[in-house]
């Protein structure tokens, strides 16, 4: 049999090992995953009962392949989900025969709401241009956004930046307003300062032009291709995104596949343009394996420092290739600080957004998730509890990385009372930190040189690199899916064409934000 490795058990290296072993027999497949979950960045975490989704996950998307790959792990529900059922809310059911109320292998469909925070405000994510959002601007701001939207249509700036990007999408009010000083605050670098390119894979076909026809279009009734970041639902799995990875990876298990968890691959032994084997370490002990195939989803700058006989240009390129790091804190708390003014029916009438987006510069909270509103059987009290996850952007070096969990709880609480969500510490009920290395791949520094690093990936016959660390590229999670299973078909039909596998995500009709 033919041996395939695949460093990394997340979305795309789970993919690849499904597709290669669903297209042929003759794979011997083997996952070497350094840590002792599945899933990567997509995990579910569970402390006492109550889960936590790192970062939020949508399932959305516009790839038939993805979503028969989705339906094939976890079926639609036919039936209500809990909170749909007791509010008696309308809900979008399929014709199966999955209960969530009694069958855990499910997925249910759920509503997308999204908001920015903003001076004790909430506005519609994206910006929406309708009269409750000039009016809590203000009459003033929203001429000099009116103003500033006709000048960025007539003057369109070049787009050599970030924040060019922004302004000619959005306008310069806008981009002062909500975007310049909340991009600081997730990369630690102004928009300034970052590739463009962030911006194209990210508001692909979003702008103030696609909103307003969004709003005229869902007025009318009529049906159009709507931006991925306007969706109004999006599927998911009823105990998060990790039951769909950890459901696909027994399958793996089933179909003949091996996943070896806590192996922290060392080296890649690279001889003339050829990986001939790999060293890992798993219990303290070296394990050297040799294959025809190697699949990468670890980080880029690692792999290119990990494989021998690399030009010393490559290893400088790879080794100032920047990443932003990922702090969760898990809040369990009684009650919010806020009304649902909303026409939305939720539990105990909370707010029913699903992320809540903090504005605010004084703080360093970037993000909220109301796991509440993700799926009902995320909350082990649904009546009587609410299940925050607190999202803050940093570095490894960073006084936030390095805070203990005490001080950092205590560091989140403060700002979340300095802001408004909740009224005071003895709301608290419980809180619980989880830490994620390298979860963003930036796009600055040394990354303007990364087509070097593709290039020279390219000619090592049979490497492959795949997913959102394996590429440096913000992929979303189906588009990293599509990595693995375009690089699923390349092996199995025998093919040398590896550029296509760099070329998901590049078109400009995709968006998820």
């Amino acid at each position: 049999m033919k041996k395939v490795i695949i460093i990394g058990a997340g979305p795309a290296g789970l993919t690849t090992a499904y597709k290669i072993l669903s297209l042929s027999k003759e794979f011997e497949v083997i996952i070497l995953e350094e840590s002792s979950y599945i899933g990567g960045i997509s995990k579910t975490v569970d402390y006492k009962g109550n889960k936590m989704d790192m970062g939020g996950h949508r399932f959305f998307s516009k790839l038939p392949e993805i979503n028969s790959i989705w339906n094939e792990i976890l079926q639609d529900q036919g039936f209500p989900s809990y909170d749909d059922l007791i509010l008696n809310r309308k809900s979008i059911l399929f014709n199966t025969d999955l209960n969530p109320e009694t069958n855990d292998n499910v997925m249910l469909t759920r509503n997308r709401i999204s908001r920015i925070f903003f001076k004790q405000n909430f506005f519609d994510y994206p910006i929406s241009l309708t009269l409750s959002t000039f009016h809590k601007l203000g009459l003033l701001t929203s001429i000099h956004i009116g103003l500033s939207f006709i000048k960025s249509i007539l003057f369109k700036k070049k787009e050599i930046n970030l924040e060019n990007l922004y302004i000619n999408k959005f306008s310069k009010k806008l981009y002062l307003i909500f975007f310049k000083n909340y991009t600081h605050k997730v990369w630690g670098r102004y928009p300034n300062e970052i590739s463009a390119d962030w911006g194209t894979q990210r508001v692909k076909g979003l702008s103030i032009n696609s909103i307003i026809k969004d709003i005229i279009y869902h007025i009318l009734h009529i049906k159009k291709k709507t931006e991925t970041s306007l969706i109004r639902n999006f599927k998911y799995p009823k105990f998060g995104p990790g039951q769909l990875w950890e459901t696909m990876a027994k399958k793996i298990n089933q179909m003949g596949g091996k996943i070896i968890l806590n192996a922290k691959v060392s080296k890649l032994n690279n001889q003339n343009s050829n990986i001939n084997e790999i060293t890992y370490i798993k219990d303290n002990k070296k394990h050297i394996i040799s294959a025809g195939y190697f699949i990468s989803s670890m980080p880029l700058k690692d792999l290119i420092t990990k494989t021998t006989n690399t030009p010393a240009e490559i290893n400088d390129i790879a080794s100032h290739l920047p990443y932003r790091d990922f702090i969760t804190l898990g809040l369990l708390v009684k009650k919010l600080n806020l009304k649902n003014e909303t026409k939305i029916k939720t539990i105990n009438n909370i707010i029913p957004d699903n992320w809540i987006y903090i504005q605010d510069e004084n703080v360093k909270l970037g993000r909220i998730q109301i796991y509440n509103n993700w799926s009902p059987y995320m909350v082990k009290d649904i009546h009587n509890t609410i299940w925050l996850g607190l999202e803050y952007f940093c570095n490894e070096k960073d006084n936030l990385w390095n805070m203990s969990e005490k001080e950092f709880a205590n560091m989140a609480i403060n700002e979340i009372i300095k802001i408004g969500i909740i009224k005071n510490k003895n709301d608290v009920l419980d809180y619980h930190e989880e830490k994620v290395k390298k979860a963003y791949p930036a796009y600055f520094d040394s990354y303007q040189h990364i087509d070097k690093i593709k290039e020279y990936i390219n000619s090592i016959k049979n490497l492959y690199c795949i997913g959102r660390n394996g590429q440096h590229r913000y992929n979303n999670m189906d588009h990293s899916m599509m990595t693995g299973i375009l690089t699923a078909e390349i092996i199995v039909c025998n093919s040398t064409d590896k550029n296509k596998i760099w070329e998901v995500n590049i078109e400009n009709e995709y968006h998820e934000k």
